[in-house]
């Protein structure tokens, strides 16, 4: 039982469409760089990262974070 593997190069039309479409892959990509270095994703990458024994000795909950962190946009 053999298996074929067969390498195929894109043709013409695929190059130009892939070309073609490269600077929205590239701004889709800045898009999600933005919004994982916006500070409201580091404060919350950050509280994700701190464990609740660690916010009990500071004397905080997670929930007043999120809602320290979040302001009005906690629901």
């Amino acid at each position: 039982m053999g298996y074929t593997i067969r390498i195929s190069h894109p043709t013409p039309f695929l190059a130009v469409l892939q070309t073609a479409a490269a600077p929205f892959r590239a701004f889709g990509r800045l898009l999600v760089d933005l919004g994982e270095r916006s500070p409201l994703m580091l404060a919350l990458t950050r509280l994700q990262g701190t464990s609740d024994d660690d916010l009990q000795a500071r004397g905080l909950t997670r929930d007043g974070e999120l809602r320290r962190i979040l302001g009005a946009r906690y629901l």
